[in-house]
């Protein structure tokens, strides 16, 4: 049983269409990094998953379950489900320790001294251990991003989602974040990314969606997504962000979505 399944998502603000009869299906261990340009509705689509946007249409199920959007369903899926933000939104004035442990003895009720295990453990996990007592302006941000992702960790979620958890760094930062990543998705920790990481995309996912006007477009294994794209859009985003695509992404692909016609 997939353990995220989306059927038929839209969202519209305004008069603009963010997603689109969206559809797909995860399965628990599976890494899915989502692609696309600015605009296309790839964040919105991780906000709508996690509840902090509302569909228009459509339904998400989390562990075979519909999800409703009331309070206390929102509450019992954010403590199984996970998500980075590109601003690490750390506490300024809280240590590192407290800004993972604040949810687990609010949210889940741990004494102090478990909490502070669990900080260890997931601070162990992301080579931050001893920032354990620093403060988020002591760090770069690189580490900042790091405690966020720890942070997500020491709920464990059975899925966490990193909406662009790179974008905000100095080039030589993010080699540090992607190398977390690329452990988590080793480690078996099902993830679904919105990333311009390709690198990391062509590694480590096992599934690539790229989204156009708010659609799925695209979506397979990266061989055949960057090795043979079907649609013309697909074949002009890889040009774009690769220096030499491959020669098949200058054949004549065609020019629809994942089940036009």
């Amino acid at each position: 049983m997939p353990i995220l399944a989306l059927r038929g998502i839209s969202k519209r603000f305004d008069s603009h269409q963010a997603l689109d009869d969206v559809s797909l299906s995860i399965e628990p261990g599976e890494v899915v990094a989502i692609i696309g340009r600015s605009g296309s509705g790839k964040s919105t689509l991780l906000r709508c998953i996690n509840g902090l946007e509302r569909p228009d249409r459509g339904t998400i199920e989390f562990d075979g379950e519909v999800f409703a959007p009331t309070p206390p369903r929102l509450r019992a899926l954010r403590r199984h489900m996970g998500i980075v933000f590109q601003s690490y939104n750390l506490f300024p004035h809280l240590s590192v320790e407290r800004n993972i442990t604040l949810g687990l003895t609010a949210a889940k009720g741990m004494t102090a001294p478990a909490a502070h295990a669990v900080a260890v453990k997931v601070l162990q996990m992301v080579d931050l251990e001893d920032k354990i007592k620093s403060y988020p302006l002591q760090l770069s941000g690189g580490q900042q991003q790091r405690v966020a992702i720890a942070r997500a960790l020491a709920m464990e979620p059975r899925l966490v989602l990193f909406d662009e958890v790179t974008a905000a760094l100095d080039p030589e930062l993010i080699g540090e974040v992607i190398r977390v990543l690329d452990r988590l998705a080793r480690e078996g920790m099902t993830m679904v990314l919105v990333t311009h990481e390709m690198g990391f995309a062509t590694r480590s996912a096992r599934t690539i969606i790229f989204m156009h006007q708010g659609r799925i477009w695209e979506q397979g294994p990266p061989a055949q997504l960057f090795g043979a794209p079907r649609t013309a859009e697909l074949a002009s985003f890889i040009n774009s962000i690769l220096p030499v695509a491959p020669a098949q992404n200058r054949a004549q692909p065609h020019s629809s979505p994942i089940g036009s016609t």
